[in-house]
């Protein structure tokens, strides 16, 4: 494995009827996230440390119901921690990470404030490795549909818009009803968008 890449890595995981054996090669370095890895969250202070490997290219296979199949794509790995919760005025947040068929990768992330403006941030990759902050005064994050889950209205589809890349996207969910009902409740699951991009990505929703 290089240190850098943390890659190749081996992926596995099985279940009544379901199992998939994945292998994650890189041939870019991990990003660091934020400013070299330390990621504000409001302005208050709130800050977590924060890397992510979204170079990942995927290889292996998925099997379900006893059949087998090869499989391949790409993937993306954060790790994040911090001692911080959110700011007490901070309600939950809304977070994506997206692939574009192009090549490039973008990272966004709202922190949603119950007073005053909401906490944006996001990050642009390029195929070659280099990162470019993206200024929170140049994204819009704008959920465009709500779905009703357990009697919460949870916002499954967003517009994204970037002037600053020439980018106007809409997002939606492959399944809208993917709401983790854990000791920690939280919408997480795969999106494609399309637009002036297209492309796959992860979309993940707390506080709702």
């Amino acid at each position: 494995m290089r240190d850098d890449t943390l890659a190749p890595l081996e992926l596995s995981a099985s279940g009544a009827d379901f199992a998939y054996a994945l292998r994650l090669d890189a041939d870019q370095a991990l990003v660091l996230q934020g400013e070299a890895g330390y990621s504000r969250k409001s302005e208050r202070g709130q800050a977590s440390y924060y890397f992510s490997q979204p170079y990942f290219k995927a290889t292996g296979s998925l099997t379900i119901d006893d059949r087998p199949v090869g499989v391949t794509g790409q993937a993306w790995m954060d790790r994040e921690w911090s001692s911080q919760p959110l700011a007490s005025d901070q309600t939950g947040w809304d977070w994506l990470s997206l692939h574009f068929n192009s090549g490039e990768k973008l990272m966004l992330f709202r922190l949603r404030q119950t007073e005053g403006k909401n906490y944006i941030s996001g990050k642009w990759f390029l195929p070659d490795g280099k990162a470019r902050q993206i200024a929170s005064s140049d994204i819009t994050m704008t959920p465009k549909a709500l779905t009703g889950i357990g009697g919460r209205k949870i916002p499954t589809n967003w517009d994204i818009a970037i002037p600053a890349l020439t980018l106007a996207i809409s997002c939606a969910p492959l399944n809208a009803k993917s709401w983790m009902g854990t000791s920690f409740p939280y919408w997480e699951g795969p999106v494609s968008f399309a637009g002036s991009h297209s492309g796959v990505g992860y979309l993940e929703m707390t506080g709702y």
